[in-house]
């Protein structure tokens, strides 16, 4: 595909005397002859004269290159909009494979697409469009809507309900039990039944070996727009405001609200029955058992905001020549003293 056509595709700015013929997509440490390339981090902006790329996707307020380019204001999204110029995605059979086992009384949508050993409940009801993958798990009266990609191994538990075109990647569990359990006199702990669901609103993206616990009661919900990167831990309870995204490893106790427009890096941990408001960014291997007021960055363990935060590591790193001098001084002022109270 000329590199004029990808242009237009993408809504770029075309720059360049030369229509190169472009064939794939690389990074751009690894691009050759061919490839399209680009650079949203500035760190990377001293790769543009080392690539062997054909062309490159900057941002506008890159100087001239004197390879191809296509200039934007947001050079990630066009990166991410081109990709899908070249990739070719995976297109699962339709119907429903011989070995699924499809209870009687589930509701199932035009244009299905079921693979082998996917089990489907008694009361579920599946939307249009929707792709199990195999293996997939769907407890009693699961509600799924259309257009939804459930891959390999994802189970969702009894009563939960799933909106349009939500995407939920291998190994994710939705509705499990939430951690439950009241201390008893002799030391035992008695199980807290957990007997609400969870509600997942429509374009949710969720990553492998998430978990997303049912609230005990009520709803657990994660609202529309949010992705969920693998292997977070969303407890019983927990609310994730629109569109916002939480890194790898994260983890929200029981009973955690995220506003709208969060931020959240990998593993960060929240105590629970805390609020963090709209827009807030949390920094990675933050903790915090507090609110968080919205529109703030907050990082470290315990979680404050971030300019100090970064003030007090720079510190941190120069507390042992601190304690020296410290020391020293405390040294020369013993010294005199001694020499006030014994004058020669």
């Amino acid at each position: 595909m000329k590199l004029s056509q990808i242009a237009l595709k993408i809504n770029c700015r075309f720059v360049s005397s030369r229509d190169v013929e472009i064939t794939g997509i690389a990074g751009i440490e690894n691009a050759g002859p061919g490839d399209l390339t680009f650079v949203a981090n500035r760190k990377y902006i001293p790769y543009i004269k080392k690539t062997r790329a054909s062309a490159i996707i900057l941002g506008e307020d890159i100087p001239e290159v004197d390879s191809p380019s296509l200039r934007t204001e947001d050079p990630y999204l066009a990166f991410a909009r081109a990709l899908e110029l070249f990739y070719v995605p995976l297109i699962p059979e339709k119907g429903i494979h011989p070995t699924a086992a499809v209870s009687d009384e589930a509701e199932i949508g035009p244009d299905p697409s079921i693979g082998a050993y996917a089990v489907i409940g008694k009361g579920c009801k599946i939307g249009a469009h929707v792709c199990l993958h195999p293996h997939v798990v769907l407890y009693p009266d699961v509600s799924i809507g259309a257009d939804c990609i459930l891959h390999s191994f994802v189970v969702v538990r009894e009563r939960c309900r799933i909106g349009n075109s939500v995407i939920l990647q291998n190994g994710a569990v939705i509705g499990a039990d939430g951690f439950g359990f009241a201390p008893t006199k002799d030391g035992a702990f008695y199980k807290i039944s957990q007997t609400g669901r969870v509600v997942i609103e429509d374009d949710v993206e969720i990553g492998a070996n998430t978990t997303i616990d049912r609230a005990a009661v009520g709803e657990t919900v994660i609202r529309r727009g949010t992705k969920l990167d693998n292997l977070v831990q969303i407890g019983h309870g927990s609310q994730v405001g629109e569109n916002s995204v939480v890194a790898a490893q994260a983890g929200l106790a029981g009973s955690t609200q995220l506003g709208r427009g969060v931020w959240v890096g990998g593993q960060v941990g929240f105590a629970g029955h805390l609020k963090v408001g709209d827009r807030a960014v949390i920094t990675a291997q933050s903790g915090t058992s507090h609110d968080i007021a919205p529109g703030t960055i907050v990082s470290g363990s315990p979680a404050f905001e971030n300019a100090s935060w970064l003030r007090s590591s720079a510190a941190f790193a120069k507390l042992p020549d601190l304690v020296r001098k410290v020391r020293r001084l405390e040294s020369e002022v013993e010294k005199l003293k001694n020499s006030l109270k014994n004058p020669k």
